[in-house]
């Protein structure tokens, strides 16, 4: 092995004992830091915690189907977002119809695609009453 081969080995080591240090060292603090007593007094260990107050009712709850629309356009609009910065460095060093139109053409796609979800009612937020139960 040459030298450059051990440095670069050495640097990819580095990175995953400070990857492994800063994902572990977090969890211990808290380990070791966190009240341990002061839950098991009020025999409220197995109970969830919510902004210092006492929960209301159950934690599960079913949550409606648009909001998960809504996730998952915000993930895949961040993703596509996220693939145009690269695109839009390279074409400032080399500007062309071919590229732009490439552009176009992707920014185009997503513009279907919003409007294929507002034509099926994806960004319509539909309230809903509950009833009491009792």
């Amino acid at each position: 092995m040459d030298n450059a081969s051990l440095g670069d080995l050495i640097y990819v080591l580095a990175f995953l004992v400070g990857a492994l240090v800063l994902s572990i060292a977090p969890l211990v603090l808290a380990l070791l830091l966190a009240p341990k007593r002061a839950r098991m007094v009020y025999h409220k260990t197995l109970r969830s915690i919510e902004c210092g107050m006492e929960p209301i009712g159950t934690a599960w709850i079913r949550y409606g189907v648009v909001y998960y629309l809504y996730a998952l356009i915000f993930v895949g609009f961040s993703v596509d977002v996220l693939f145009l910065f690269p695109v839009v460095a390279v074409y400032n060093e080399t500007p062309g119809w071919l590229e732009l139109g490439e552009l176009a053409l992707f920014v185009g796609i997503l513009a279907l695609v919003v409007v294929y979800a507002w034509k099926k009612g994806a960004f319509t937020w539909k309230s809903k009453l509950m009833s009491p139960r009792g």
